[in-house]
This record gives structure tokens, C-alpha cells and sequence, in this order.
């Protein structure tokens, strides 16, 4: 992990060495308000906007130290989760946004658990809207496809998710929203009812680079005690190319002030977006 987030803070503190930013461009001198999709700045809003119309993979790998009761084990989850819209008609978008965990996870015994966790697929219907304003709403899904039984529910689950993102400027904020209950499952596992929220704020500063705190606060209301768990934090991004491929990447540290114990103190994220627009 150490390795990880000494290459991304090479990269972005050494991007205009080693890529092409397009700031230089003619794209690059249009106003907020008449943005290019295709320049950095019009990458940017769209890749910090969960539900844009734009073909986007990101690799975000979660480290938690200080896990077990000797404070002693780490756990890390890299979320592979490509986000696919489909244009329905001149009005409406269907946007697919997947999250298949990869973690490595402490056990009571001092061992780690390494493998596939359970795959979250969700689905958003976007209108198109006047203004500032970009919503979607649609089902999210739970699917039992851990690898160990201890990386996973056990459970197939189902429940509402929601998007409101608000872009002005240089400024792109707004939230998402889910809730999962298990609908069926293995009868000797516990039953899934998960809440999760994750507002986030970006505020876009010259060549490529932006600040963000994006923290996900989530709720296990299954748990008889320590339900929440809440980060806050934040850190740096940058919109880059490499080579004529456009590459997010983001560097946030958070302080989680509500946890369940023995949860690690502090969690570090490291995101690295691949971005596809369309042509």
C-alpha cells in the first residue's frame, strides 16, 4: 500500500512532466459556463459527477490501519466499479454504476482474509434537467459473490439509491444515497440492512488540479451497538492525460470519528480513474 500511494503522489505532483494536460488547448480559455466535455475542466466536473454521461473506471483502494484489539492489522479494500451510462432517448439515461470489492481483512485470530467480497450493482435513471442540477434514482443490488465466507453476507439484497449533484463554476457538490435489505439468502447468516451516504465537494482550481472531500458514512442498523461509521477528511486530484488516455487521480486521508471498535482510527483512499468520453 505504501508503494500505491508513493506512485500516486508521484504522479500527481510530477504530471506535467510526465503527461499532456490540456490546458494549453483553446478549450482550455472557455468560460465556467461553456465548458468543452473533452477539456480538462469539462473532464473534471464530469468525473467528480457519479452519474455523468461519461464511460469512467475507477480502482479505489481503502486502507484502514490499526485494526484488532493490538491495533496491530490493516484492513484494505480496492473497489473496481465502472460506471456505463446507456442514452434511452433525447430525455433520458440509464447509468450503471458497480462496485465488485477486492479485501484483504483481519480475522479475531490474527490471520488475514484475502479475496472477492459481494458485488453492488446499481442503476440510475437521469433526466435530462435546465440548469445546474443533475439527479438520478433507481434500484441498487446486492449479489453473494464473495469468495470466503467471511468476505461476504451471504445475502441477496435489494433497496432504493439516489444521486443529486449541483455544478456552478468551479465548484461541483452533492450526495448519494443507498439502503439495502436482504430479500433472500443463506437462512444461518445475518440478515443485510446497510445505509450509506457519501456527499462530496470538489472545488476545481487551474490545471487539473482540484480539492475534494468525498467521505462514505455508513449504518449497519443490524448491529446492536456501534452502528456508524463516520470519516471526515479530505484531500487533492488531478485530471491529467497520459498519452491521449485521461487519468483521474485523488489522494484523500480521513479521521473516522465515529466507529465501530475495534475499527482503525484513520483511513487512507487512493483513486485512480480511468475516463472514456464519448467521441
Amino acid at each position: 500500500m505504501l508503494r500505491l500511494l508513493l506512485a500516486l503522489a508521484s504522479i500527481l505532483l510530477t504530471g506535467q512532466q510526465t503527461v499532456r494536460a490540456d490546458v494549453t488547448s483553446p478549450e482550455a480559455s472557455v468560460p465556467n459556463d461553456a465548458v468543452q466535455p473533452d477539456s480538462t475542466e469539462g473532464l473534471a466536473e464530469q468525473a467528480q459527477n457519479p452519474i455523468a454521461n461519461l464511460v469512467s473506471v475507477p480502482f479505489q483502494n481503502n486502507t484502514t490501519p490499526g485494526i484488532g484489539p493490538d491495533r496491530d492489522q490493516t484492513l484494505n479494500v480496492l473497489n473496481i466499479q465502472p460506471v456505463v451510462p446507456f442514452r434511452l432517448n433525447d430525455q433520458l439515461t440509464l447509468v450503471t454504476r458497480t462496485i465488485l470489492p477486492v479485501v484483504s481483512q483481519p480475522r479475531p485470530d490474527g490471520s488475514t482474509g484475502n479475496g472477492i467480497g459481494d458485488l453492488n450493482p446499481s442503476f440510475f435513471l437521469v433526466p435530462r434537467l435546465a440548469g445546474r442540477w443533475t439527479v438520478g434514482v433507481g434500484p441498487t443490488v446486492l449479489l453473494p459473490t464473495a469468495s470466503r465466507e467471511d468476505l461476504g453476507s451471504g445475502q441477496w439484497g435489494l433497496g432504493p439509491a439516489a444521486v443529486a449533484v449541483y455544478t456552478n463554476g468551479p465548484w461541483v457538490a452533492g450526495g448519494l444515497v443507498n439502503q439495502i435489505w436482504s430479500v433472500t439468502g443463506d437462512s444461518d447468516r445475518r440478515a443485510v440492512s446497510r445505509f450509506l451516504v457519501q456527499p462530496f465537494v470538489n472545488y476545481n482550481l487551474p490545471n487539473g488540479w482540484y480539492v475534494v472531500a468525498s467521505p462514505i458514512i455508513t449504518a449497519d442498523w443490524q448491529a446492536r451497538a456501534d452502528r456508524w461509521l463516520v470519516p471526515l477528511g479530505g484531500g487533492v486530484g488531478r485530471v491529467f492525460r497520459i498519452g491521449s488516455q485521461p487519468v483521474n487521480a485523488s489522494l484523500q486521508a480521513f479521521a473516522n470519528v465515529v466507529k465501530p471498535e475495534p475499527f482503525g482510527d484513520v483511513t487512507i483512499r487512493a483513486q485512480i480513474q480511468l475516463l472514456f468520453p464519448r467521441r
